[in-house]
């Protein structure tokens, strides 16, 4: 029973993963192809077109099947995945209270999360604009209503984040299920066509088209990486379903429909060529052209979401590691913990695809700005991998250079092609990347630098509590006042504010800090740490993984077995705000005090971040220099 139990939940699991963790990739076949039939112009000769087909599938297996599957996928944080986790594994977490983080790791991280985002925005634009060209297939007339029914399908999509998407990502898995399916029997359908086409399984195809093409193949190559695309989501979605389910998808499933499909187009080609300008939807009878473009619409739908909801979980993991400032996370699923909206996040993703979309008008145009920010993103990934195969596997030195010295070789070969597209549009991802960079860099540094102020002005908190418990001049009032505070061993500034002020101190005050861990999740054990200071003072420290969310209910719900128990109606919640004035002498360059400064403005305030009752809270302010 046990045994057929696992059978079912790994079957369940793979089935999710086709939607969530592949519709990126699975969707590739809409332009990825076509996009290096256009790039060999007129030399799209026999060798060109087996050339170009034997660097797709030896590409998918190469980086995909072995890179990623036999390898990133191992490299777990408590079996969450994702750039933010590899790096908390090379040394610790990714956080401003962590000194000794290598400079060039950090930075590393950092840039590759900010590159994500760029992704999160194209690859929306590029499939829904791919999916609905097929309309040109079968109503040649429909040109002028692609880039309109295009804007529709995305205007739609971003304003239903805010309701949720349960039911939605339901959808998910047998939408994809049905998409692989026909990328596989189309496939097939032309390779017994041209069965000729199956040559091009042998990398010499490959290793020929390279060499003997020289800066032209290498132009190729860029549009080749185009099918490689969501990879990275095989490593960001692990937490999801888990290393196993996302290797049978893809071995049993997804592997085999894309190389078929992309054969399949390959031998189409040989056989027209006039069938370059879409090879995918020429795949199709007529009769069935119109399912196939709403097949594909569909498909696109499913890997837009699927990168929206991965911005928003990176979001979220983001500002629990303290690289962007508090954000409104809400949830729209009371059973389902991952589904959540950040309203500024989707704004932002929709207006940027929309834009892009407008801007390029065609999935080939727009082509030129995909694939920079992912062949970025994947180097890094190469990197940081490197230095966890030292640190926490342990490996010997020629052994890393030898397998990821030949990884970072493709990488830096595809980042190449990549950045030859810079003037056509591959600027965009790197500017958005270079942005939120900016941004998470800022944030991270102006933080470090606000603590270091704030902590030049603390007082032991032994010590105040010492001074106030021998003092026979505190009026102590009943109830228990709740003090956070960002340090581990100082006194709240708001309790010496309120002190100072009111002259007042509740019977029971507790001290409480937040700290964010190094790993995804904290055990019930482990979430708080308690010490009683005097029968009147306590310090709390709270643990949450990085991809949980602090909550003031869990906090009290986990003290309550250690002694220390609280009611919201007798109990007053003390908030220090800081309010960030500009320094005569500023150690941070102008326009990054100015953008610290306006973040600061617009964070989310802690009362509601961390759920407190509104009519239980006190804010005391403090002016600090920066």
């Amino acid at each position: 029973m046990n045994t057929e139990r696992s059978g079912q939940n790994l079957r369940r699991l793979a089935l999710g993963a086709l939607g969530i963790v592949y519709g990126d990739i699975g969707t590739s076949p809409l332009y990825a192809f076509r996009q290096c039939v256009h790039e060999t112009g007129q030399s799209a000769t026999v060798e060109t077109l087996m050339g170009s087909a034997s660097l797709i599938v030896w590409a998918l297996t190469l980086v995909v099947s072995i890179k990623y599957l036999a390898l990133v996928l191992r490299a777990d944080n408590q079996g969450e995945g994702g750039i933010l986790a590899l790096l908390a594994l090379t040394s610790g977490k990714v956080s401003s209270e962590v000194s000794h983080w290598p400079a060039l790791l950090s930075v590393l991280g950092l840039f590759g999360a900010a590159l994500l985002y760029g992704d999160g925005i194209l690859t929306p634009a590029i499939t829904v604009l791919g999916a609905m060209e097929g309309l040109e297939v079968v109503w040649p007339s429909s040109h002028r209503f692609i880039v309109p029914a295009a804007v529709a399908i995305l205007v739609v999509l971003f304003l239903i984040q805010r309701h949720g998407t349960g039911r939605v990502g339901s959808a998910f898995g047998p939408v994809m299920v049905v998409w692989f399916a026909v990328l596989a029997v189309l496939g097939t359908a032309s390779i017994l066509i041209t069965p000729e086409v199956l040559r091009a399984l042998h990398p010499g195809y490959a290793l020929d088209f390279l060499l003997g093409h020289g800066w032209h193949g290498i132009t190729i190559l860029g549009s080749v990486f185009l099918v490689l695309t969501g990879a990275e989501a095989l490593y960001a979605d692990l937490g999801h379903f888990g290393a196993r389910p996302i290797r049978w998808a893809w071995t049993l499933i997804v592997f085999p429909a894309l190389a078929l499909n992309y054969l399949g187009q390959a031998a189409l080609v040989l056989r027209d060529p006039s069938a370059s300008e879409s090879p995918f939807f020429h795949l199709a009878p007529d009769s069935v052209a119109w399912a196939l473009v709403v097949l594909a619409a569909l498909a696109g739908i499913v890997a837009s979401q699927a990168l929206i909801t991965g911005a928003f979980s990176l979001t979220m993991q983001a500002v629990q590691l303290g690289l962007l400032p508090r954000l409104n996370i809400e949830h729209t699923s009371a059973s389902q913990r991952g589904q959540i909206y950040i309203g500024p996040v989707n704004f932002a993703l929709g207006a940027g695809c929309i834009a892009l979309v407008l801007m390029f008008k065609s999935s080939d145009a727009l082509a030129s700005a995909y694939g920079v920010a992912v062949s970025l993103t994947m180097v890094v990934t190469t990197l940081l991998l490197a230095v966890v195969a030292r640190q926490r596997w342990q490996w010997q030195t020629r052994w890393i250079a030898m397998v990821f010295g030949a990884f970072l070789l493709i990488d830096l070969s595809f980042l190449c092609a990549n950045l030859a597209k810079l003037h056509d549009g591959g600027w965009i991802p790197i500017a958005l990347g270079a942005a939120l960079f900016a941004v998470m860099s800022t944030w991270r540094r102006g933080r470090e630098l606000l603590g270091r102020r704030l902590r030049t002005r603390l007082v032991r908190l032994e010590d105040f509590v010492e001074q106030v418990t021998t003092s026979a001049s505190v009026t102590r009032v009943p109830g228990t006042a709740v003090f956070l505070t960002g340090s581990p061993d100082g006194t709240p500034v708001a309790l010496l504010h309120n002190l100072k002020h009111n002259r007042v101190i509740h019977d029971r005050v507790v001290v409480l800090r937040f700290a964010v861990s190094e790993h995804p999740y904290v055990s019930d054990a482990e979430r708080v740490l308690l010490e009683k200071l005097s029968p009147h003072f306590w310090r709390v420290t709270a643990h949450f993984g990085f991809v949980e969310e602090p909550s003031m209910d869990t906090v009290r719900d986990a003290c309550r077995p250690h002694g220390l128990e609280w009611d919201d109606m007798t109990t007053t919640y003390f908030l220090g705000r800081e309010v960030i004035v500009r320094s005569r002498h500023p150690v941070l360059p102008a326009w990054q005090a100015a953008l610290f400064r306006l973040l600061s403005r617009n964070a989310q305030q802690p009362a509601a971040y961390y759920r407190l009752p509104p009519n239980r809270v006190v804010e005391l302010g403090v002016q600090v220099e920066l």
